[in-house]
C-alpha cells in the first residue's frame, strides 16, 4: 500500500505541472491571437510580441465583411443545432435499448457502433460523395448535416449506453407498477436522468463540427460555413494582399463562440465524460 501511494505521489508531481504547462501555453496562444487581431498588419510584422499601440477594432468588421461570415455563421449554427439534436434523438433510444433489453446480440451491436469511432474520415468521403451526388445532396447543408449526425452517433451511443446501465432498474419497475409504458418511461423518466450525458454529447458535437473544414470543403460548392468562409478568405489574400491582422480577427470570430460555450458548460462536460466512462 505504501508503494502504491508513493507511486501515485510521484505521478501526481509529474502530471500536474505538465497539465498546467499545457493550459498556460494554450491560454497564452489565445491571448496572442486576440492581441494580434487588434494590431495593424505592419505592426504585427514588425512587433509580433508587443502590446498593440492602438486597438484597431475595425479589423473585426473588415474580417466579417471580407470573409462573408454572415451566411457562414447561419449555416454553421443550423448544422450544429440540427446535427446535435438529431444525434441525440437517434442515439438515445438505441443506447437505452442496448443497455436494458438483454439479448444475445446487444453486445455485438454495441461493438459494431463503437467501431465507427476508429474509421478515418478520409476513407469515407469518396463513397459518401458518390452516394450523395446521386440523391442530390451535394452542395446541400442538409446533406452535410447527415454526415455530421452519422459521425457523432458512435460516440453518443457509447457514452449514453454507460449512463443508462448505471441507472437503477427499480425506477422502471416502479413506473411499470404505476401503469407507465416503455415509451413513457424512457422519454419522461430515464432520458431526463441522463441529461449530463446529453449536454456533453451536444457540446462535443458543437466543438467538433463548428470549425470542421474537410467534409464542408468536399460537399459544399456554392454554399459556405464559418470555417469555409475563413478558408476562402485566406485564399483570396494572395491576390488582395496579406492582411494578417484581419485574418487573426477572423480566427477570433471562429473560436470565440466555442470558448464561451466551454467556459459556461465546461464543468458539465467534464462531469459528463468522467461519469460516462466511470459507469
Amino acid at each position: 500500500m505504501t508503494k502504491i501511494k508513493r507511486h501515485r505521489g510521484w505521478g501526481h508531481l509529474v502530471t500536474v505541472p505538465v497539465a498546467w504547462a499545457i493550459v498556460a501555453a494554450n491560454v497564452l496562444m489565445i491571448v496572442w491571437i486576440v492581441l494580434s487581431s487588434l494590431k495593424s498588419t505592419r505592426e504585427m510584422a514588425l512587433h509580433p510580441w508587443s502590446w498593440p499601440k492602438h486597438f484597431i477594432w475595425s479589423n473585426y468588421r473588415t474580417a466579417w465583411v471580407s470573409a462573408q461570415f454572415g451566411a457562414g455563421v447561419g449555416n454553421s449554427l443550423l448544422l450544429i443545432v440540427g446535427s446535435g439534436l438529431a444525434c441525440i434523438l437517434l442515439a438515445a433510444p438505441a443506447a437505452y435499448a442496448l443497455s436494458r433489453f438483454r439479448v444475445r446480440s446487444s453486445g455485438v451491436h454495441t461493438a459494431l457502433f463503437v467501431l465507427g469511432l476508429g474509421i478515418p474520415a478520409q476513407t469515407m468521403f469518396i463513397p459518401l460523395y458518390v452516394a450523395f451526388d446521386r440523391v442530390g445532396l451535394v452542395d446541400s447543408v442538409w446533406g452535410l448535416m447527415l454526415i455530421y449526425t452519422g459521425a457523432g452517433i458512435p460516440y453518443a451511443l457509447f457514452l449514453l449506453t454507460a449512463f443508462f446501465r448505471s441507472l437503477p432498474v427499480e425506477l422502471e419497475e416502479a413506473a411499470a407498477l404505476d401503469g407507465a409504458g416503455p415509451g413513457y418511461t424512457f422519454w419522461r423518466i430515464m432520458l431526463p436522468l441522463a441529461r449530463s450525458g446529453l449536454i456533453t454529447i451536444f457540446v462535443l458535437q458543437a466543438i467538433g463540427h463548428w470549425g470542421e473544414t474537410f467534409f464542408a470543403l468536399v460537399m459544399l460548392h456554392t454554399k459556405t460555413t464559418l470555417s469555409l468562409s475563413l478558408y476562402n478568405f485566406t485564399q483570396t489574400m494572395q491576390y488582395t494582399g496579406s492582411r494578417y491582422s484581419v485574418l487573426f480577427a477572423g480566427l477570433v470570430i471562429l473560436i470565440a463562440p466555442l470558448l464561451v460555450l466551454y467556459i459556461v458548460l465546461g464543468r458539465r462536460i467534464i462531469e459528463g465524460i468522467s461519469a460516462g466512462y466511470s459507469k
